[in-house]
């Protein structure tokens, strides 16, 4: 006989991962996607420990299906992390599908990352596409997703956007980029999304209002979901007349355009 085999869910966590207040995760997550998690038992994830985590979390209201030490959690290699899923600049595709043998016995499997949505702005796309290369179900769940919270939000176009990752560390690649993408956003009409990590904030936040021209719209969106979220949205000369650098706390959603 053969194995009916599993489905892989996507399952969105929380957005406060690394905040210093968290908001009641009933709050950010409707009751069918936490119920839904309480009963997997497999996971693939970005980070063991913060999976951990939101499990205890998870567990507060719905009781977990095994023990949190029963739990059959993976971690995605390191080297997605820094390279992609992709094969982005040319390295090699991560095969994930060894990763997705307990569903073709059976069991489904929870995909996580540490915040939002997997496999968008995060890791996991390779273990979704390695589900529907091997006939498995895929099915993402309701959550939050920073980047959907944040464009909404803007005021900026949001039939036309693009998300294009994180910008160049060095300060003249940054500086050339933030040119090429105001460039694109003001010829086409493209909002242009982009993120970074709380501690290199300034410095972008810095580039961002000395190079951006004066009629460009330039809004940002941290801590989304939290009571201390904040969302603004102005054109860059009125940020230079009243500059407000966005908290180095937490991550930080940018959008451009006009």
């Amino acid at each position: 006989m053969s194995v009916k085999t599993g489905t892989l869910f996507l399952v969105p966590a929380p957005l406060d991962f690394g905040c210093d207040t968290q908001a009641p995760l009933q709050d950010a997550l409707p009751s069918a996607t936490l119920q839904t998690a309480a009963r997997l038992t497999h996971w693939v994830c970005e980070n063991a420990k913060s999976t951990r985590a939101y499990l205890k979390r998870i567990d507060a209201l719905y009781p977990l299906a095994l023990p949190l030490q029963q739990q059959q959690i993976t971690e995605l290699p390191r080297e997605v992390h820094k390279k992609g899923d992709h094969g982005d600049k040319g390295s090699t595709p991560f095969d994930a599908r060894p990763l997705l043998a307990a569903a073709l016995n059976g069991h489904d499997i929870g995909l996580v990352s540490e915040a939002g949505m997997p496999a968008v702005a995060d890791p996991g796309s390779s273990v979704v596409r390695a589900a529907h290369d091997l006939g498995l179900r895929v099915v993402p769940l309701v959550g939050p997703v920073s980047l959907l919270l944040a464009l909404a939000a803007s005021g900026l176009n949001g039939q036309n956007f693009a998300f294009v990752g994180y910008l160049p560390q060095d300060g003249q690649e940054r500086t050339q980029r933030i040119k090429e993408l105001e460039g694109l956003a003001l010829r086409t009409g493209q909002t242009q999304l982009f993120i970074e990590t709380p501690y290199r904030n300034p410095a972008l936040w810095q580039a961002l209002v000395q190079t951006l021209q004066p009629h460009t719209r330039l809004a940002l969106a941290s801590g989304l979901t939290l009571p201390d979220a904040r969302v603004q949205s102005q054109l860059v000369r009125q940020w230079k007349q009243q500059p407000a650098p966005p908290d180095n706390r937490t991550p930080v959603v940018f959008a451009l355009g006009r």
